[in-house]
């Protein structure tokens, strides 16, 4: 469904400064997958996205959306495209099924077929009851519904979603994303988001493509990335006469590092620990130290962000550093 070669996007900002937003970007995305494309804020995500829906031209380099070409064919990749940007998408004073309808009316549909296909998606989100309203008098999950509904009328394979749930509190991302999956489901779309809630990368992409400074430095599933890049903690507990002797047995399990003793704990950096703190807790009993708690801590993405970049999603996040 998307097929780039080292593409990439400068904004010229004045005669002597030219801002590289995106540098070489190549990444392919298979049909029926949803990917999470994470990274801070200018790291080169919504630039992407925008190229890939024909929204900015290309500085150099290809892309392929739907199998069209985005700087040759690009009405005809918006044809085979859904997009629901950062912003609203709605006029504020048309009330809610006109907007579809018209919205319908724009991507070719006939009457009875906008009819119908605005009646359908009024349904499959729940705003049939919202149907009169302005859009201007919708909550802010709601009008997120309505613009993933705008996204789909044409019956996309294809949709991007930039940033979809941001403001939303967590009872409505989660019943947004509910939607969203079901819809997925229904219809077999492959999707693309970008997002800077890791919890719903984790738990909805199939693939995690990792961004920086306009770069792909890493693309896998988050379980593999989370494996491959920040492997599992131990953390543990002993008296402190024993923790240089801990230490060292810490040290000699496979993979070990950011091997850290402090007062009565030590922690150690694992790739599997389920299978390490068993080990390490019968190394210990050998030499006759007793452990007094033991706990394996699961990587999150932001280790992973952490470990690939030498700073966390959030922190990088607070920064606002170079938009893009």
């Amino acid at each position: 469904m998307i097929s780039t070669r080292e593409l990439t996007k400068d904004f010229v900002v004045s005669r002597t400064e030219t801002v590289h937003a995106v540098r070489g970007i190549s990444l392919d995305v298979e049909p029926g997958e949803l990917v999470a494309v994470l990274g801070p804020n200018g790291a080169g995500k919504t630039t992407t996205l925008r190229m890939l829906t024909t929204l900015i031209a290309p500085t150099s380099g290809t892309a392929k959306v739907a199998g069209y070409d985005v700087t040759t064919d690009p009405s005809l990749v918006r044809r085979q495209i859904g997009y629901v940007g950062q912003g609203n998408g709605a006029g504020h004073s048309q009330r809610v099924r006109d907007e579809l309808y018209g919205q319908g009316i724009i991507y070719g549909l006939d009457q009875r077929a906008a009819k119908r296909r605005t009646g359908e998606l009024l349904e499959s989100l729940e705003l049939g009851e919202l149907a009169k309203r302005k859009v201007s008098e919708l909550s802010g999950g709601q009008r997120r519904r309505l613009d993933v509904a705008m996204g789909l009328v044409h019956a996309p394979g294809l949709l991007f979603l930039d940033e979809p749930s941001t403001g939303l509190d967590p009872q409505n991302r989660a019943n947004l994303w509910d939607h969203i999956l079901r819809m997925r489901a229904e219809h077999a779309m492959t999707i693309v988001l970008t997002t800077h809630y890791l919890d719903e990368a984790d738990s909805m992409a199939e693939r995690v493509v990792v961004v920086d400074h306009g770069e792909v430095i890493a693309d896998d599933t988050a379980d593999a990335l989370k494996a491959d890049l920040a492997g599992d903690q131990l953390a543990l507990t002993v008296a402190p006469s024993n923790l240089s002797r801990v230490a060292e047995l810490a040290n000699k399990l496979p993979g070990a590092r950011e091997v850290v003793a402090e007062a009565d704990r030590l922690t150690v950096r694992v790739q599997d620990g389920p299978r390490a703190l068993p080990e390490l807790i019968a190394a210990a009993q050998q030499y006759g130290v007793p452990v007094g708690t033991a706990q394996v801590h699961r990587p999150t993405l932001d280790d992973v962000f952490l470990n690939l970049t030498g700073r966390s999603l959030r922190e990088a996040d607070s920064t606002g550093k170079a938009a893009a």
